[in-house]
């Protein structure tokens, strides 16, 4: 009798996952976590731990990591501050048994075992280059001045985007990159740099946020400066936070991968390294399929979608 218990209790034992975002209060990350709750459901003995710190520094990521490393999750599944400054908290981590999935924001691979890129970096790049020519274009222009405003300046996914960015901009002779500003992922910070961007470059005709809170700031800026119709926003945004911008006609077009999904896949991979389930060259993302992994362990899910009039009314009533 005692056996069997024994074995119904080991069937039955709750796989504690940590999803840890970049900062709390972000609608991206709060959307990734929906999607996280909805794999946790479906695959049955799965805690979903949502968590991160209150400001976009690697310092205060760490100090989270450390809490859930004292905790004994099984798994962490972290869109990282920095690439490199997270390697020592996670490498304890699985030193511990731990098993570390990067996803959205990489961590170094030393610091992970797999890493969930939301798209290709090179179609991220392309993308935000072909929406900031669209908007030129939208203005009646042959060639206008851009200029980028990320997150912060350590942020591992912007980076990459912004290099994949300026490696394609020959292609677009429409584009004419100026400047590169970092908001932080803080929407009063965004909205201060998007106002200075404004002033410091008066023929400014685009700006492109590949940062949720960014693009957000940025619309708010150029409609509070009048700008509508001289300035358009773009990059990679959520459909519920800038709807109003594309009515306002801040915005023209955006785009974004679905952070719920994203979620949910991260939490599925997660899982199944938990399980040994993964294998070196691929991973499973559950109802989005299997994730090709390449020899550092890295995978992209889906290609960025793109939301203007047409359809953002449909999709802002989902994330």
């Amino acid at each position: 009798m005692l056996s069997c218990l024994a074995l119904a209790g080991t069937a039955y034992a709750e796989v504690k996952i940590a999803l840890v975002a970049k900062s709390l209060g972000n609608g991206f990350f709060e959307a990734a976590n929906v999607g996280a709750q909805q794999a946790a459901k479906e695959l049955g003995d799965v805690k979903v731990i949502y968590t991160g710190p209150t400001t976009t520094t690697a310092e205060a990521q760490i100090e989270v990591l450390n809490g859930l490393i004292a905790q004994g999750v099984d798994a962490i599944a972290v869109s990282a501050n920095d690439p490199d400054a997270l390697v020592p908290v996670l490498k304890k981590a699985m030193q511990r048994g731990i098993k570390v999935v990067s996803w959205d924001s990489g961590v170094a691979k030393e610091g992970r075992q797999i890493h969930l890129n939301p798209s290709s970096n090179d179609l991220i790049g392309q993308m935000n280059i072909q929406l900031a020519a669209d908007a030129v274009a939208a203005l009646g222009l042959q060639k206008g001045d851009a200029a980028i405003l990320s997150a912060t300046p350590t942020s591992t996914n912007q980076n990459l985007w912004i290099a994949e960015m300026k490696k394609v901009l020959p292609k677009y002779p429409s584009v004419n990159l100026v400047t590169v500003a970092y908001g932080d992922d803080l929407s009063d910070k965004s909205y201060r740099e998007t106002i200075g961007l404004l002033k410091t470059y008066p023929n400014l005709k685009v700006i492109i946020s590949p940062s949720s809170v960014g693009i957000v700031a940025a619309a708010q800026a150029v409609k509070d400066q009048g700008k509508i119709g001289q300035v358009y926003v773009t990059g990679l945004g959520l459909p519920s936070e800038m709807a109003g911008a594309v009515k306002s006609g801040a915005t023209k077009s955006f785009a974004i991968w679905n952070p719920i999904d994203l979620g949910y896949a991260a939490t599925y991979i997660a899982y199944d390294l938990v399980k040994g389930k993964t294998k070196p060259t691929q991973a499973n993302m559950g109802r989005l399929g299997q994730v090709q992994l390449d020899a550092d362990g890295n995978g992209a899910m889906s290609k960025p979608f793109v939301y203007d009039a047409s359809n953002i009314d449909q999709y802002s009533k989902i994330f």
